[in-house]
């Protein structure tokens, strides 16, 4: 049963790590990502361009691995807009401990409903608390969204498939763009 339980962990953990090799490559052009993500998200449901045009901001995650038996987690990297522009790179990590088994990989959106909410991400003191919840994108989700402590979620699968009833937050790191000079 134990050697069982290990060739499943050992399989896991290699889709995870798959998984983040994906998104280590998806880095070198980690805008075109980004804006493929906004698009399937906007095509899989138009009514989220309300959310971005009236939010304080939104970060995507085009690449989000994750993989899990019992223990897992979750990495991507991301972009974060405020009132059309591109501010920052950002970071998303996540550790979970729970009845969990797989690996996937999704696109994510969080929207941010206040300055403050924003400014909380941005300083690192933002982590997503267990009582929010991510709506799976479709057709018409976002008219009916509701924010949850100042913030918005929406995914997109994108490959595998996860089991979970985990309990675990996605913490995040905030690195502004560097100014470029003309």
């Amino acid at each position: 049963m134990k050697r069982e339980i290990v060739k499943v962990a050992v399989a896991v953990f290699s889709v995870a790590a798959a998984l983040s090799v994906i998104s280590a490559q998806a880095q070198d052009d980690l805008k075109t990502e980004v804006q493929q993500a906004k698009a399937s998200f906007l095509s899989t449901d138009p009514s989220i361009q309300k959310l971005m045009d009236e939010s304080a901001g939104f970060a995507v995650f085009p690449n989000v691995g994750k993989g899990g038996l019992i223990v897992g987690g979750a990495r991507g990297k991301g972009l974060l807009f405020e009132k059309g522009n591109t501010t920052g790179q950002v970071t998303m990590t996540q550790a979970t401990i729970g009845a969990q088994a797989g690996g996937q990989s999704f696109s994510e959106m969080i929207f941010f409903q206040t300055p403050e909410t924003l400014n909380e991400f941005k300083a690192g003191k933002f982590e997503m608390r267990a009582d929010v919840s991510a709506v799976v994108a479709a057709q018409g989700a976002a008219k009916s969204a509701k924010f949850n402590n100042g913030v918005a979620v929406f995914t997109l699968p994108k490959k595998g498939l996860m089991v979970q009833a985990a309990v675990g937050g996605q913490k995040f790191k905030f690195e502004p763009l560097q100014p470029t000079g003309r």
